[in-house]
């Protein structure tokens, strides 16, 4: 990804995508303008962590009393994780575009983040079956990373491509699974990017109304 870093509070209304990996792929807003990452250092993606309710208390304080003793490894840490959810969002996108070619170069880099995840886990029982399963003990600092990667590779073997949408919203592009019972959900949010729409789209018509008949009126910049 190419764009800024922006120091951003999270909050509830940040995780829309239906699912947890998703909502790491939107950690980066107006991916359809110029992109911002909302994950400014480790602390940040902490915060974030906590907030989906995924990992335990316990394990993000580990993690965030490790990123204060070896500052070093939390920012690799950091870039890795990066790297993870770009790879994600590649592959996505890919998978919705049916871009066969962009999809395989994408799964590639989202299989070596899983190589890696997989190498540290151990076989635990989830549920009625044993699964991989990572922790702060044997992952360290990447335990997120692993962990989401694990996440990934469940979600894309089950992905519904036919209820997967990129917003279009204006300086917005996240990604979400619609779970509407209708399956017509246009944006991730109606309360914001939807709203926003219906705004300039009101505000346009207003200014057709308002100008003279036959007279042309140029656009603006809505």
């Amino acid at each position: 990804m190419t764009g800024t870093i922006q120091a951003h509070t999270f909050r509830p209304r940040d995780l829309v995508g239906g699912h947890i990996v998703i909502d790491l792929v939107n950690t980066v807003t107006a991916r359809d303008t110029e992109p911002v990452d909302w994950l400014d250092g480790y602390p940040r993606l902490l915060e974030w962590a906590a907030l989906t309710g995924h990992f335990a208390p316990a394990a993000l304080a580990g993690l965030g009393r490790l990123a204060e003793t070896e500052p070093g490894r939390a920012a690799s840490a950091l870039e890795h994780i990066r790297g993870l959810r770009e790879a994600l969002y590649d592959l996505i996108t890919a998978l919705l575009g049916q871009d066969a070619v962009a999809a395989e170069g994408a799964v590639g880099r989202v299989e070596g983040h899983w190589k890696q995840a997989v190498a540290s886990a151990c076989l635990a029982v989830r549920g009625s079956a044993p699964q991989p399963q990572v922790g702060v003990g044997t992952s360290g600092l990447e335990y997120l990373r692993h962990e989401l990667a694990l996440q990934a590779f469940d979600l894309l073997r089950s992905l519904p491509l036919d209820r997967t949408r990129v917003c279009p919203g204006l300086r917005c592009g996240w990604v979400f699974i619609d779970s509407s019972r209708g399956g017509r959900r246009r944006w991730c949010d109606m309360a914001t990017c939807g709203n926003s729409a219906k705004g300039r789209t009101h505000y346009r018509r207003k200014r057709q109304t308002a100008s003279p008949r036959g007279h042309h009126q140029p656009p603006g910049d809505w």
